[in-house]
């Protein structure tokens, strides 16, 4: 095999100036070389299984986020029954006050709400969550 086979060529590439920069930081980054970067970026593209290492990557970032939207449904789910349970039964056990007792009430009410939200605050800061006292639904 002739000596120069084994040489890297050299060749001129002009890049956008943002591009460059975006190479340029990402090989200072990994303390490697600006050519060494390009020419591994390079050789992925050209490569025959760059497309399957792409579609492999992009599929599994579609399976997280349709994990994390089902995860989503599910909490959605949880909040809007107990808050349908706790309405049905909160208007089927609460008369109508009469006015004399409406000021007072709504005074009371107040302080409650305070101190829902304090409690409500607690319980997300430090746990647990109405979800995971929830059972996973079995299909």
């Amino acid at each position: 095999m002739p000596e120069h086979a084994d040489k890297k060529k050299r060749l001129s590439v002009y890049l956008d100036p943002d591009l460059m920069l975006l190479l340029a930081d990402y090989a200072d980054r990994r303390g490697r070389s600006r050519s060494l970067v390009a020419e591994a970026a390079i050789a992925s593209f050209l490569t025959p299984d760059a497309d399957e290492r792409q579609e492999a990557a992009m599929t599994r970032r579609l399976d997280r986020i349709d994990r994390s939207i089902q995860r989503l449904e599910r909490d959605i789910g949880i909040g809007n029954e107990a808050f349908a349970i706790f309405m049905r039964s909160w208007l089927t056990a609460t008369p109508p006050l009469p006015e004399a007792a409406q000021a007072a009430a709504q005074a009371q009410g107040g302080q409650r709400y305070d101190r829902f939200l304090e409690a409500l605050g607690r319980r997300l800061a430090g746990g647990p969550k109405l979800r995971q006292e929830v059972p996973e639904e079995r299909e």
